[in-house]
């Protein structure tokens, strides 16, 4: 069965640096595409970032564009979400997701979904 664990969110002042972890321990990572989504109280979950399996690219939406940088580390079979100068409106639950394809996709194509961790951004 394939577990994600998605872990690193917490409390921060505007401005600040966050980074998210998503994890594995019974496979590789490498083989799946991977996004980070996010859900406010009371709004739609949206994709904030994705890295494809096949060539490494990346997506981010305009929202977190110039702010949010997705990466792996192979060795430590880890996608990272590294988050500068954080908004209030970043404030949300996020969810890593894998998907058994090697592009970037709609959110309803990922194929599996580890438990959330909250960034809240506050002054």
């Amino acid at each position: 069965q394939v577990q994600i664990v998605a872990s690193g969110g917490g409390l921060v002042q505007p401005g600040s640096s966050l980074r998210l972890s998503c994890s594995a321990s019974e496979f590789s990572l490498d083989f799946y595409t991977i996004g980070w989504f996010r859900q406010a109280p009371e709004k739609e979950r949206e994709e904030v970032s994705c890295i494809s399996s096949s060539d490494g690219s990346t997506y981010y939406p305009d929202s977190v564009k110039g702010r949010f940088t997705i990466s792996r580390d192979h060795a430590k079979n880890t996608v990272y979400l590294q988050m500068n100068s954080l908004k209030i409106e970043d404030t949300a639950e996020y969810f890593c997701a894998a998907r058994d394809d090697p592009d970037c996709g709609y959110e309803y194509e990922y194929d599996y979904w580890g438990q959330g961790t909250q960034v809240t951004v506050s002054s």
